[in-house]
C-alpha cells in the first residue's frame, strides 16, 4: 500500500457504521466530546476517523464563543443539536463544531484532527502542502480543507445530508488521554481536550 492509497474504501466504511441519530449530541458537551473519539467524519468524497476533539461549555466558558451570547454568528449554537457551527479563523480557516446540549442550551465540539481513511487522493489535491498522510487532516484548519467543509455548511444537519458522523457497527477499544484545550487564553487550564493515544488499525485488517 502506497503512502496515499485508502485505508478503507468508502463504500465499504458507510456498509460497516450509520450515522449517529440526534440523541447523540443532545447531551452533556463533554460526554459527546469524548465519544466523537473513534466517529467517522464524512463529507466530499472523503473520510476520516476522529482522534482528536475539544468542548466548549456555552455561557460560563470564556473561550467559547457562546460566551459572547446568541448572535448571528452564534445562533445555530443556541438551536438543536447535531447541527455544524462552521467559523472562520485567523482570516484563513475555517473550523468545524457540532453543535451539542438540549436545545436553547449552547454548547459544541471542536473537531481538531481526523485519521484519514478514505478519499486520500482527494483530500491531497485540496492539501498539495501537505507532506505526509498524517499531515492532511493533523488540525482543524487542516482538516475542514482536506474535507472541502466551509462556511457553506454553517447550520448543517448532521444526522442527513452532505456532512455525516457516523459510528462504526463495531468500535475497537480505545486509550483516551485528557489535557488542556490549546490554542486558547481563556479558561485555558479547563481539561477539556480528549486525544486517541493509539490509533486502532482494525478497519485495515
Amino acid at each position: 500500500m502506497t503512502e496515499w492509497t485508502d485505508r478503507i474504501p468508502l463504500r465499504r466504511l458507510i456498509a460497516e457504521s450509520r450515522i449517529l441519530t440526534r440523541t447523540f449530541y443532545a447531551r452533556a458537551t463533554v460526554e459527546a466530546a469524548r465519544d466523537l473519539l473513534g466517529k467517522i467524519l464524512v463529507h466530499g468524497g472523503v473520510a476520516g476517523r476522529i482522534i482528536e476533539t475539544e468542548a466548549y461549555l456555552g455561557l460560563d466558558d470564556r473561550a467559547a464563543h457562546a460566551s459572547r451570547g446568541l448572535t448571528p454568528r452564534t445562533r445555530v449554537l443556541f438551536g438543536p443539536p447535531g447541527h455544524a457551527y462552521v467559523y472562520f479563523v485567523y482570516g484563513v480557516h475555517e473550523c468545524l463544531n457540532l453543535v451539542t446540549e438540549a436545545d436553547g442550551t449552547p454548547g459544541c465540539v471542536l473537531i481538531r484532527a481526523i485519521e484519514p481513511l478514505a478519499g486520500i487522493g482527494r483530500m491531497r489535491q485540496r492539501r498539495p502542502a501537505a507532506r505526509r498522510v498524517e499531515d492532511l487532516t493533523s488540525g482543524p484548519g487542516k482538516l475542514a480543507a482536506a474535507l472541502g467543509i466551509t462556511r457553506s455548511l454553517y447550520g448543517a444537519d448532521l444526522t442527513r445530508g452532505a456532512l455525516t458522523v457516523r459510528g462504526l457497527r463495531q468500535e475497537p477499544p480505545m486509550d483516551i488521554e485528557v489535557t488542556p484545550r490549546i490554542g486558547i487564553r481563556e479558561c485555558a487550564d479547563w481539561p477539556l481536550r480528549f486525544v486517541e493515544k493509539k490509533l486502532a488499525r482494525c478497519l485495515t485488517s
